[in-house]
């Protein structure tokens, strides 16, 4: 099955390349560079878990990106993702996926297809893009257009969005509007496999998919920012839904049926740096809010300090949460998990080859907690390996807690052209 589906990845990865290179080829003469990798990841978990018996999980990526610039004040870029998995995790259809509104990870899809303008004070770049907000490390309660891949919560993936975003820069005033026609959903955790963890008393319950309503709207937001040699400020207002999903609960006879739902949402966030000789605040933070008073309303921030030490760069802080409006549905929130927990990051450069970083979190009432190491080093020019181990701990009942049978040890091996 997995050599079918390796046939399948690099026939897509071959005709998509083969069609860069032919409408590239006119502008040969202009700046044309690209950028890709494979990647082979095997992931072992310390336990099994009552809905899931797999303990080993392999993955196979390759990326490639393209860039053309034909004039100074355009560029287009083009990218793909071809994937293979051994678990199940992988839409196996023979389609080229632009949506990325699967529960599947697509075989093959489009990651990036963007057209750049750039003048003297105005960029505008429109397609299919990543689009950040943010400055703290850990979580960033602004980035309200990144939806993420969350099929391991631990370790997770963005995904790109449909739209357009123009920015306006003057010194050190920046001025970002952003507009997105539809929603793109973050991925869950698949309903099946451990990363979804159910209650005692779904025991024995038949739990079908009820797919998503998805809305029609659009989504739209502006930041400004001031960037100044002694600090760093700015604010955000969004105006669209929640790209988590809220989970709703539909008894069907026998079965139970969840339809996961995505409500309205306005964030209004703001964000701040001060650098000082010695240590480096962050802040940022935003309020929470929707039309519906059947939905949950708060406030989520967090606080850091940074501060480098020779090859160390050391974070620290903490995320809280206020709550303003209780909500009656269960929604799947990671950034919510996360809240009330004291959180450090901590990067080492051994050398130009070799690094080390190692990251937390731990609710401030020891119910639960995350901690990973990763150590990647350069082999030879193209190739990297990466090492990376994770273990969680806690109760039952708290959002890290739950998944303390899913500690987990991974090894990737990638070839970079």
């Amino acid at each position: 099955m997995i050599s079918v589906l390796l046939r399948r990845v690099l026939v897509f990865a071959l005709t998509f390349l083969g069609l860069l290179v032919h409408f590239a080829r006119p502008l040969a003469a202009q700046a044309i560079s690209q950028r890709g990798f494979v990647d082979v990841r095997d992931t072992v978990f310390a336990e099994v878990v009552r809905n899931d018996q797999q303990r080993q999980v392999n993955d196979l990526l390759v990326r490639e990106e393209v860039f053309v610039k034909p004039w100074s004040w355009l560029q287009l870029a083009a990218g793909a993702d071809f994937r293979l998995n051994s678990h199940g995790q992988v839409d196996t259809r023979r389609r080229l996926d632009f949506d990325d509104r699967t529960l599947l990870r697509p075989a093959a899809a489009i990651r990036r297809l963007t057209a750049t303008f750039t003048a003297k004070h105005l960029t505008i770049v429109a397609g299919k893009q990543f689009v950040r907000w943010g400055n703290a490390d850990i979580l960033n309660p602004t980035d309200r257009f990144a939806p993420r891949d969350y099929l391991n919560v631990v370790d997770t993936d963005l995904l790109p969005v449909l739209g357009g975003r123009a920015t306006l820069q003057f010194g050190a005033e920046t001025l970002d509007g952003v507009f997105v026609p539809r929603l793109t959903p973050s991925r869950l955790p698949l309903f099946s496999q451990r990363w979804t963890v159910l209650p005692p008393e779904a025991v024995g319950l038949t739990i079908a998919d009820g797919g998503a309503l998805l809305p029609t709207g659009s989504q739209q937001g502006v930041r400004w920012r001031h960037a100044g040699e002694h600090l760093e400020v700015s604010a955000s207002f969004y105006d669209g839904f929640y790209n988590l999903a809220t989970i709703a609960v539909e008894q069907v006879g026998p079965a139970v049926r969840l339809v996961r739902v995505y409500p309205i949402l306005r964030s209004y966030g703001a964000e701040l740096a001060v650098p000082t000789s010695l240590v480096t605040f962050k802040g940022e933070g935003a309020y929470f809010t929707s039309p519906n008073p059947a939905d949950r309303e708060f406030v989520l921030y967090v606080i850091e300090i940074e501060r480098q030490i020779g090859e160390w760069m050391l974070n620290g802080g903490y995320i809280g949460e206020r709550e303003t409006r209780a909500g009656a549905a269960f929604r799947f929130a990671p950034d919510e998990g996360l809240a009330e927990s004291i959180i450090a990051r901590a990067a080492y450069t051994v050398d130009p080859r070799r690094t080390i970083a190692v990251e937390g979190a731990v609710r401030q009432t020891g119910d639960g907690g995350y901690a990973k190491v990763e150590f990647s080093e350069a082999l030879e020019s193209h190739w990297r390996l990466t090492l990376t181990g994770v273990a969680i701990g806690g109760h039952a009942d708290d959002f890290l807690g739950q998944y303390h049978r899913n500690s987990y040890a991974a090894v990737g091996l990638r070839f970079s052209f």
